[in-house]
């Protein structure tokens, strides 16, 4: 693999350490791509690992859309496994197949359909506590509702804790209302506390050395540890109750009428047509519901979060957003029936989903991705690219997520602003670019992108919808920066160990009026 290489690099680290930075990635991507071309070779996070950073869209598609050939590497799938099992995110090969085709059923368009009305009563639940917690601050009842500072972060990663709960296993967290149920606890300690606040060598060091994390007692690693025991305990208790029920109902000849894709997995896993061999295992449906659990919760959370923390920054665009939404006509019951016709039509608005695809596009929650080369390949490249790439097998590749989604020569000189509008006239480069969802690489692409792609988008367009037409965002004074720990995080400048966290002033909306 003879690329040119960017001269400089820590020790330990190297050039990886500022690439997978937030803050300076999207420079050094345009750097690279300028001053060395489309590919790249980089020194990895040891002085003996080396890596292919490729920013050419050609070569990143050929990556992705053969994940037989470019895998998670080991200790990449260690990480997943460590914190949420061996389900779709971490398993690789036979077991990723099976896994998958036994879980797609459940992401049909009917069985996406009977969870919107899920989404919408969960979405009304916030906003009413919201409204509570504003009447509370309030001085006597008769004095107009002021904003007042909320984390909205946490406030909308509890929101997406309740609706995976019930969606994925028909389990309440009831985490709007308070947080003391012990599943979301647990959760709540492994991603927003211990996760949110690792640090970057502590990290590197478990990451490629998993013995050292035996070794470690200190508090990031012990909120982990029960994390995973507290969530295996209950989680399997919650499969086998599920299980007795379904097999109790068809024992009385009745038809299981659970939605929620804990039921939806176990009745797919046992259907007359799925070969033996094929089925997954009860430890495979539980580390599956702990994948939907992660990334049906925090990611969504997280890409909401960042969605109205531009929109307070781009105030003109929020009130566009809000004029759209408040025209279309609200319906008369709240019955699932209406609920359902009245997100059809939401689904549908214009400005509303070109904001999701601008917000998506410039905070990806995932930043990127590594794969390692199974097998020795030759590595397309884009016309006038140069010659084709060989790479030997254990050949480490970098996908850069957000580097695809923040070209400034394929999207334009400004790809790196939140502009919604730019999706009525794309640059006729964007569409070399691979991707599921709009030409970006949010949700990946391939037969590896992510499954839950359309869960996703209904729970951000259903709670925009309530959250935008009841309130107003606005910033603090305080700065918000972008880390990528896991997934990309909010954070105080600054304010690094007070853990992930976005503040913004929260003012109800009265209309007619100038807020």
């Amino acid at each position: 693999m003879k690329l040119p290489c960017p001269p400089g690099g820590r020790l330990f680290g190297g050039h990886v350490y500022n690439i997978i930075n937030s803050g300076h990635s999207p420079i050094l991507h345009e750097k690279y791509a300028r001053e060395l071309g489309r590919n790249v070779r980089l020194r990895g996070v040891h002085p003996w690992e080396t890596r292919l950073l490729p920013l050419d869209p050609v070569t990143v598609a050929h990556v992705v859309k053969n994940p037989t050939i470019y895998e998670k590497p080991a200790p990449s799938r260690r990480l997943i496994e460590g914190l949420i099992g061996c389900g779709m995110l971490a398993a690789e090969g036979p077991v990723h197949r099976r896994q998958r085709r036994v879980a797609t059923p459940a992401f049909s368009n009917q069985n996406l359909r009977a969870l919107v009305p899920l989404v919408f009563n969960k979405g009304e639940e916030l906003k009413d506590r919201w409204m509570g917690l504003i009447q509370e601050q309030a001085v006597d009842s008769s004095e107009k509702p002021k904003g007042i500072r909320l984390d909205v972060c946490h406030w909308v990663s509890r929101a997406t804790f309740d609706v995976i709960g019930i969606a994925g296993f028909d389990y309440n967290f009831n985490a709007i209302q308070n947080e003391e149920n012990e599943l979301f606890s647990a959760y709540k300690d492994m991603f927003e506390t211990a996760i949110s606040q690792s640090q970057n060598f502590r990290q590197v060091l478990t990451f490629y050395f998993p013995l050292y994390e035996r070794f470690l007692s200190d508090e990031v690693t012990l909120a982990v540890r029960q994390g995973r025991e507290t969530i295996s305990r209950v989680a399997k208790q919650l499969i086998q109750e599920k299980k007795q029920k379904i097999q109790e109902e068809e024992g009385s000849g009745k038809t299981h009428s659970g939605r929620d894709l804990l039921s939806l997995l176990l009745i797919s896993n046992a259907a007359t047509d799925l070969p033996p061999e094929q089925r997954i295992s009860d430890d495979d449906i539980l580390h599956n519901i702990n994948t939907f659990m992660f990334a049906g919760s925090d990611t969504t959370s997280l890409a909401l979060t960042w969605t109205l923390l531009l929109l307070a920054k781009h105030r003109p665009i929020q009130d566009q957003l809000r004029a759209e939404l408040c025209n279309m006509p609200r319906p008369d019951n709240l019955g699932d029936e209406a609920v359902l016709a009245h997100y059809q039509e939401l689904a549908a608005l214009p400005l509303l989903e070109k904001v999701c695809r601008e917000s998506l596009r410039i905070v990806p929650p995932v930043h990127s991705s590594i794969r390692v080369a199974t097998q020795d390949d030759v590595l397309p490249v884009s016309k006038g690219g140069g010659d084709a790439i060989h790479v030997w097998k254990g050949t480490l590749v970098h996908i850069p997520v957000e580097g695809m989604n923040l070209d400034r020569e394929i999207w334009g000189a400004n790809a790196w602003e939140f502009v919604p509008d730019r999706w009525d006239n794309l640059p006729e480069a964007v569409a070399s670019l691979p991707g599921l969802y709009a030409n970006t690489m949010t949700f990946s692409a391939g037969p590896r992108s992510c499954i839950g792609q359309r869960f996703s988008l209904i729970e951000m367009k259903t709670f925009l919808y309530i959250l935008i037409t009841n309130f107003v965002f606005s910033e603090t004074e305080e700065k918000v920066v972008k880390a990528n720990v896991v997934l990309t995080r909010p954070y105080l400048s600054r304010k690094f160990k007070e853990g992930s966290q976005c503040p913004m002033i929260v003012t109800p909306y009265v209309p007619d009026e100038t807020m």
